[in-house]
This record gives structure tokens, C-alpha cells and sequence, in this order.
């Protein structure tokens, strides 16, 4: 059991965020005490109030991203929600998908089941084992005459690495290939200007970077294309209800069922909160803590950690191991000893994990930063690890696999 002394430090930012900012959870029971109603089915005065959470929320996304007024701003159930509805909206028989070694099973899966559905073709991009980069000559050798879309993981959940986005997004318009950019690692990480950057879809959950409630997801629709994507769900809306047929305007085309209004009532709070501190502002600070914690694992003896050791090529996600410890039990040494919270395994990214050599040993013990961690905290957990890896008693025929060291 971790001593009450101990301070709990949160390193599953990753996963999701945790503390919240403040004004998210006033949000939140301000909605269930005082509003209650759901968006749009009503015009008495708690659903009309409903209504302007959903269009403030809307509005502050638009800012925070950039986007032009006839862009489209979709509200889903959480990120992997968003990039089923982009791909699924997309894709027909025949077609062919271009993704990543890197990117997470929200688009791997949604991927695999298309292919046994409808016979569709998808390649996945090989990344460079010791940096995890994408080189975008790669990503155009796979290209195909009926490729119709690239998926593409913006940071990885696994190593961190932050892609180059403006080479391959710029191909594909030039042939014209739909550009689908899964941010969950990189939306209120990295500043992101959705109108100047090629890219035709943007998703991402509202509960990691965004700093929302867990339920709450975005995805982004450059201005036009939403006409020829297909709906992956049907049903009430609260308009053109004399129709028994989805609507075709957005957002309510892609928007079936009763909103999450009081976990989009927190994302409008979580998001005011990123607008007023800046997302530069953020980055800066996740960048002094990534120069830091590459530091501080560089001298823990016997740990190894994976990905670019550029800050500027990265986000705050570190994935470390210990030699002759297994990643679950280190998550539960920092825990119990240490009070220190991270994850252990695959991370739903097996292909990222086979990258680095570490699919066939149990994963790694994943650190991620957030906006409310300090050097402290990066202090305290590398020196847990070096306490730790110092403790455990190395395996007399241990290998060493390659990484970036």
C-alpha cells in the first residue's frame, strides 16, 4: 500500500487527463443541477440553454484549431468514435488505405473489419525503429491508382513522436486523396491550425490533450467533403424529424442520438481554459519537461526508453524499460512504492510496439506528461526508475535490443 505521505503524482496523461482544469467540474454539475435537457428537443428555457452549450463548444473548437467558418465541427462519442466516422465515411469496396506502423488500433481495427466486410485493401507504413519517423517517400510508394485515403497518427502514443504532417498532407491533395489526421496525442499538445494545414479530417477525444470529460470526442471536416461522406449511425436528431431519413446537412448528418451535453459542457470549459493559458504556452512548458526527462533516463543505468531524442520531433510520451523487470511490474513498484501512476503493455498499438522490438516482451511502462506536472514531478519518477533499476538483479544472458541509445 502507498504511504499516505506520498503524493500520488499522475503520469497516464497518455490515457487521459488527469486534473482537470479548473472550471471543468463547475461545468459539469452547473449543467446537471440547472440544465438537464437535451439540445434541440425543446424550446422551453433549460433546452434552449442546452442548445447554446453545444454552439459555445463549437465555436471555442473552431478557435483552438483554426478553422474557416464553413468547416465543419462534429461532435463525437470519443476519439476512436471520430476516426470510425471519418474512415467508415470514406472508404467503399474496391478502395485502398494507406496508415502507419504507428498508428493506435482506432484505426488499425476499424481498418481490419473493412477489409473482412468489404474486400478493402490497406497498407501500413513501416517507421524507422530508432527515431519511429514516417519517411513521406514511403508513404507515396504505397500510394495506389484507388487509394482514397490516408490515415496518419500525428504523435504516438507509444514513443511520442511527433510526425511531419505538411509533406504527406500536401501529397495527397495534389492527387487527390482524403488526409485524415488522428490527433489524439497532439491536439492541446502542439499548436495545430487546422485552416493553413492540408488536411481534409481531423480527429481527436475531447478527454486527453483537450482536458475534458472521458465521452467526448471532435472530428473536424474540411468545408464541402462531409456531403460525400457516408453515415456510419442513424437516428433522432431534433430536426427535419417529419423525414424517416438521416438529415444531409452537418452536423446533424453525423450527429444521431441525444448530445453528451454535460461531458461537452466540461469540454467548453476545458477548452476556454487551453484558449486563455495558449497552446504555445503549453508546448513550451511539455518541451522543457521532454528535455529534462530525456536527460534524467539518459543516466538511469539499465533503462532503456524509445523514440526521436530531438523535443522539437516529439511530445511528452516516454515509453521505458527495465532490464530483467517485466513492464506490469514495474508499473506496480512505481505505484506501490512510489505512488506513481503510468501503463503498462501494448497501448492498443501493436505494430508501433513491434517497431521497437518490444510486441514479443509484454509492451513497455508507458510516462506522459501534462500540462499540470512540473519538474518535480519529472525528478521524482526518473528517480524512482533509477532506484528501481538499480534494485533489480539482471538476467545473466540478457540482450540488449537496438533503441535509440
Amino acid at each position: 500500500m502507498t504511504e499516505r505521505s506520498t503524493p500520488r503524482r499522475y503520469f497516464d496523461n497518455a490515457a487521459t487527463s488527469l486534473p482537470k482544469p479548473p472550471g471543468v467540474a463547475e461545468a459539469v454539475r452547473h449543467y446537471l443541477e440547472n440544465v438537464g435537457a437535451s439540445a434541440g428537443r425543446g424550446a422551453y428555457r433549460e433546452a434552449v440553454e442546452s442548445g447554446r452549450i453545444l454552439n459555445d463548444c463549437r465555436a471555442a473548437l473552431r478557435t483552438l484549431f483554426g478553422c474557416r467558418p464553413d468547416d465543419d465541427v462534429i461532435f463525437t462519442l470519443n476519439g476512436t468514435d471520430a476516426l470510425n466516422i471519418g474512415i467508415k465515411g470514406i472508404v467503399r469496396p474496391g478502395d485502398h488505405v494507406v496508415t502507419t506502423c504507428m498508428d493506435h488500433n482506432s484505426v488499425l481495427r476499424p481498418l481490419s473489419a473493412l477489409h473482412e466486410q468489404l474486400g478493402v485493401e490497406w497498407t501500413a507504413v513501416e517507421a524507422d525503429p530508432n527515431t519511429t519517423l514516417i519517411n513521406p517517400d514511403a508513404v507515396a510508394r504505397a500510394m495506389r491508382d484507388n487509394t482514397v485515403l490516408v490515415a496518419f497518427n500525428h504523435a504516438s502514443n507509444v514513443t511520442g513522436v511527433l510526425q511531419s504532417v505538411e509533406p504527406i498532407a500536401e501529397m495527397c491533395r495534389q492527387r487527390g486523396i482524403v488526409f485524415l489526421l488522428d490527433a489524439a496525442q497532439s491536439a492541446g499538445h502542439v499548436p495545430i491550425d487546422f485552416s493553413s494545414m492540408p488536411i481534409d479530417l481531423l480527429a481527436c477525444p475531447g478527454h486527453k490533450g483537450l482536458l475534458g470529460p472521458l465521452g467526448t470526442g471532435v472530428l473536424l471536416v474540411r468545408a464541402g467533403l462531409g456531403q460525400r461522406m457516408r453515415t456510419v449511425r442513424e437516428g433522432g436528431t431534433g430536426s427535419e424529424s417529419e423525414h424517416p431519413v438521416q438529415p444531409s446537412f452537418l452536423p446533424d448528418k453525423f450527429e444521431a442520438g441525444s448530445h453528451n451535453v454535460v461531458g461537452l459542457a466540461g469540454l467548453l470549459a476545458s477548452v476556454r481554459w487551453l484558449l486563455k493559458r495558449g497552446i504555445g504556452d503549453i508546448r513550451a512548458h511539455e518541451i522543457a519537461l521532454c528535455r529534462r526527462m530525456i536527460a534524467r533516463l539518459d543516466a538511469c543505468e539499465g533503462l532503456r526508453w524509445f523514440g526521436p531524442r530531438d523535443v522539437g520531433q516529439r511530445v511528452g510520451v516516454f515509453s521505458v524499460r527495465i532490464d530483467g523487470l517485466e513492464p506490469a511490474e514495474l508499473s506496480a513498484t512505481l505505484e506501490s512504492r512510489f505512488g506513481i501512476l503510468t501503463r503498462s503493455g501494448l497501448h492498443c498499438a501493436p505494430y508501433a510496439h513491434r517497431t521497437i522490438g518490444t510486441y514479443k516482451t509484454g509492451g513497455a511502462t508507458r510516462l506522459a506528461l501534462g500540462p499540470f506536472l512540473y519538474k518535480a514531478d519529472v525528478d521524482a519518477v526518473t528517480d524512482a526508475l533509477a532506484e528501481i533499476a538499480k534494485s533489480v538483479k539482471k538476467p545473466a544472458s540478457s540482450v540488449t535490443p537496438v533503441s535509440n541509445r
